[in-house]
């Protein structure tokens, strides 16, 4: 008898009749547990990509009506219990992973494009913000984690940054859908009213692209308002955002270290006490960026890739709208929207006059 036949047969078979049923149970495990919640998650992003291509809802990013759209279903259908699993899934893993591939929209050669003082306006503005926007929700008694959600959604990239900073301060989810209801609100007033200001703030097209790329919420938003005003104007307001969004890694860096440390000093003598993750996900996100300005990627893959985050983003802010009760939103109140209100005057405002003395 062969070595090999000597050792299959010193195999017990009980041994693999378990490990058959072992793996048998982690697939009906995903099946029952992972896939009918992608499926519920993909439906609802389908419905908003379906929306979006209506009149009257291309204003709206298909992120925003998912977010509408899953709301509406939870609140009025509820949430499947067999499908948490999978929306939860999509809410974290995907998320992460999209966020990743925001890098592949963006080179270091484009931030330097706009120049110095450029970088300048839109990094001051960003900071500024955030400081502003945090100190303003902790005096008018705004909760921290959601002060935050909204810091990070006005002053980097309106639901991106929302969803990226919550992985570090672990807000609720009514929270994470609050914050991105009230900067889609405000961003959509700065898309549709900042090119009429234009004129009258006699911004020429540098100008106003610089200014609607350092204050307006959304990617989208900003190129719906940047290209109203004309071509040099959306080209440079188009980089301007993107310079922010490349922001977006030391800002969630440093909350990830500030959430460290107040746990830390929170639980001194406790070493058991769960730490809030480092956004692994951020040293990638500057990785791919780095990449990107080293190497020519093809342009059909950045448009596949560019795609295929859009997809990813849509249908984890999807999974937040399933889980988000309507009954907790209305239990914040109206100072988070104030607060919100708030910040959208002060980067428009903050940033105007950085642009008018450069």
């Amino acid at each position: 008898m062969s070595s090999a036949a000597r050792i299959a047969n010193d195999i017990p078979k009980t041994t693999i009749s378990a490990d058959l049923a072992a793996g048998r149970k982690r697939l009906d495990s995903m099946s029952n547990g992972i896939i009918p919640g992608i499926v519920l998650v993909a439906m609802i992003t389908a419905v908003a990509f379906s929306a979006h291509n209506v009149s009257g809802f291309a204003l709206f990013s298909p992120m925003i009506l998912a977010v509408v759209a899953g709301m509406i279903y939870s609140n009025v259908l509820g949430t499947p219990a067999h499908a948490k699993a999978g929306i939860a899934f999509s809410q974290k893993r995907l998320l992460r992973f999209a966020i990743v591939l925001l890098g592949f929209q963006l080179t270091l050669g484009q931030v330097v494009s706009i120049g110095a003082s450029g970088v300048g306006i839109v990094a001051l503005t960003l900071g500024a913000t955030f400081v502003f926007t945090t100190t303003l929700g902790r005096l008018i008694g705004v909760d921290r984690k959601l002060a935050q959600l909204i810091a990070a959604g006005t002053s980097i990239c309106g639901a991106s940054a929302i969803v990226a900073t919550n992985i570090v301060t672990d807000a609720r989810d009514e929270d994470v859908t609050y914050a991105v209801a009230s900067i889609t609100l405000f961003g959509t007033v700065a898309m549709l009213g900042f090119p009429l200001l234009a004129p009258l703030l006699g911004l020429d097209q540098h100008a106003f692209g610089l200014w609607a790329g350092a204050s307006i919420h959304e990617v989208a938003q900003v190129i719906g308002a940047g290209f109203q005003n004309g071509t040099q104007s959306g080209e440079i307001a188009t980089v301007a955002k993107l310079t922010r969004v490349a922001m977006l890694a030391p800002m969630v860096i440093a909350l990830g270290l500030m959430a460290r440390r107040k746990t830390s000093s929170s639980q001194p003598g406790d070493q058991s006490g769960a730490r809030p993750p480092m956004p692994w996900f951020v040293a990638a996100f500057v990785a791919i960026v780095a990449l990107n300005s080293l190497v020519t990627v093809p342009a059909e893959v950045k448009s596949a890739v560019a795609l295929a985050t859009t997809i990813m983003l849509t249908m984890g802010l999807a999974a937040m709208g399933l889980q988000a009760d309507i009954s907790q939103l209305r239990s914040r109140g109206l100072r988070p929207l104030a607060l919100a209100f708030c910040a959208f005057l002060f980067i428009g405002g903050f940033s105007l006059m950085l642009v008018k003395l450069v």
